[in-house]
């Protein structure tokens, strides 16, 4: 009779799996790890270890996994629910990490790593100020923990805080060769006004780091506020420089593309595509750039060349199928993308529009259905005191003193807030944050029915939050916003504070179109619901419907906006 290998007790298993890490063989460190934790399903130390390989080795759900046993085992090792938390972090639980935390905050509030692991969970979930507090907390204890020191300097940037730039000099102090820092303080310095040193920043930065595509989009950014015509620059310069970094690539054509240069887009993407012949993204990019560039041809010989499995491509393509006319096919390629993703907010999008323009009545009835129930898109006047408005004006103006135009979005002239404004720490954006959550609950009480089938109505019952928050500033001579959609929403917005006076013309100068699809899908469809913007009012209406303004010849339009999410 054959005899298996001796079994190997808890503490023999442990020394094996250093040994088989020291020697580089993380594979094989887990393997000793899952038979040992087979052998002694009740040791919490081999279920943490066995979580931290499985970290190690990018699979945050076996971690997870393996940390949540060593926790049950042994319920009273802060460290095992440190390390638990941070695989909810990585399988973004950020809500599961706040709860598992607040029980053990008495363990945990005078242990530096406990309070920087909660902060970034409260950071990520859009809780700048419970972050600052756990932030501020590991550094009354340890001044100089370098992640700390680096994610309060972030929060101070997002909330605007007067001293964001001095704390960026305090983690550089402490890492002076995180290149992420010295582009937070670029970025803080340009907040603060100082133009001239956040460029020379973001300059050196993008010389030293070709391939670091955060600090090109900012310095292509500050170019485009400058108004310089070659705003994206920084990323050819950088692609030249690293010509295998194909992220490089990606993010130049995004930038161009997101500022009416489709056309520049889709050489950038095909030059990608000949370095990288075996990278179907760059071909499904050249694609899509091509057909918004209005060379249907050219998008078409290459969608042709795409395999049926490539990720996106029933989006994307149906989209093209839009434009050259083929809804029938453009229908079943949104059928199959929602299908695999049933709420896409874009796929919704597109679907909305092919309702529409294939006319039949059952068709008609759907389109009906997704955006023009009753209570669907609503206009409503703003929850709050006498003279929120005209206090909120004031402060806003201030702030867009210091702002640009964004990359990448869909604001053409103008200004837009940077950040997150209701992560900003005026008590005045405060209270105008309170009354548009006064006002989305008046929305709510409006609207038709629950519908498990509908992207918005399904969430009509469900806890709402606001996501991005921003305040747009527009000043005529054509200003406006091209029709987009906010596909990280389930609920977009307007809420008007000045509005100029041609709104009230015949003409209907910046008035706000739902349901307009881009220009460049060439189907001439009217809006749904045009809206007459009204100072103090706000606008909403389902993130699937397309919307844009109408341009305006002189004056001001200002507006705040944000993303509805559960």
């Amino acid at each position: 009779m054959t005899q298996g290998p001796a079994q190997l007790s808890a503490p023999e298993a442990l020394g094996r799996i250093r040994m088989a890490v020291q020697s580089g063989d993380l594979a094989g460190a887990r393997r000793i790890a899952e038979d040992a934790r087979r052998d002694h399903p009740s040791d919490a130390a081999l279920a943490d270890a066995a979580g931290d390989l499985a970290l190690k080795s990018g699979d945050a759900g076996a971690a997870a996994t393996h940390f949540a046993a060593a926790c049950s085992l042994a319920p009273g090792v802060l460290d095992y629910v440190l390390n638990h938390a941070i695989a909810l972090q990585r399988l973004a639980r950020h809500r599961d990490v706040v709860a598992l935390l607040a029980q053990h905050e008495k363990a945990g509030r005078s242990v530096a790593r406990y309070g920087s692991v909660r902060a970034l969970s409260h950071r990520s979930l859009g809780e700048p100020a419970e972050a600052a507090h756990w932030y501020d907390a590991v550094l009354a204890r340890e001044p100089r923990h370098p992640r700390a020191l680096h994610g309060r300097a972030r929060v101070a940037i997002e909330r605007g805080e007067s001293d964001a730039v001095a704390r960026f000099d305090a983690a550089i102090a402490v890492t002076q060769g995180d290149a992420d820092l010295w582009l937070g303080k670029a970025q803080a310095l340009e907040v603060a006004g100082d133009i001239d040193g956040a460029r020379a920043i973001a300059e050196q930065l993008c010389a030293q780091a070709p391939g670091f595509i955060a600090a090109l989009s900012f310095l292509s950014g500050m170019r485009l506020a400058a108004g310089e015509t070659d705003f994206a620059a920084p990323f050819r310069e950088a692609s030249a420089k690293a010509p295998q970094d194909r992220n490089i690539a990606s993010a130049h054509a995004e930038a161009l593309s997101g500022l009416d240069h489709a056309s520049e887009a889709a050489s950038i993407a095909a030059a990608a595509r000949t370095r990288f012949p075996n990278e179907a993204h760059f071909a499904l990019l050249e694609a899509v750039h091509a057909g918004s560039a209005g060379d249907l041809e050219r998008a078409e010989a290459v969608f042709a060349s795409l395999s049926p499995s490539t990720p996106g491509l029933a989006v994307h393509e149906a989209r093209h199928r839009i434009r050259t006319g083929e809804y029938d096919r453009a229908n079943a390629l949104l059928t199959e993308a929602i299908a695999s993703e049933p709420w896409d907010i874009t796929a919704w999008s597109l679907r909305g529009i092919v309702w529409r323009v294939l006319g039949d009545a059952e068709s008609l009835e759907r389109a009906a259905w997704l955006h023009e129930q009753s209570g669907l898109i609503q206009m409503r006047p703003l929850s709050g005191r006498d003279g929120l408005i005209d206090d909120a004006i004031a402060e806003l103006r201030a702030l867009h003193a210091g702002s640009a135009m964004p990359l990448g979005q869909s604001l053409r002239g103008g200004t837009q807030t940077r950040g997150i404004l209701f992560h900003r720490t005026e008590p005045l954006l405060a209270e105008l944050h309170e009354a548009i959550r006064v006002t989305l609950e008046e929305y709510r009480a409006d609207l038709p029915p629950s519908d498990p089938s509908h992207p918005l109505l399904r969430l009509r019952d469900a806890p709402w939050r606001l996501a991005g928050s921003w305040s747009v500033r527009l000043t005529g001579g054509g200003d406006h916003h091209t029709a987009h959609i906010h596909p990280q929403g389930v609920l977009s917005s307007a809420l008007y504070l000045v509005v100029p006076d041609e709104a009230s013309g015949p003409n209907r100068q910046g008035w706000l179109e739902v349901g307009r699809p881009k220009s460049d899908l060439g189907l001439g469809l009217e809006p749904v619901k045009s809206i007459e913007p009204k100072p103090g009012h706000l606008a909403l209406f389902p993130s699937t419907a397309y919307h844009g303004t109408t341009p305006f010849a002189s004056a001001e339009r200002m507006t705040v906006a944000f993303d509805v999410v559960t």
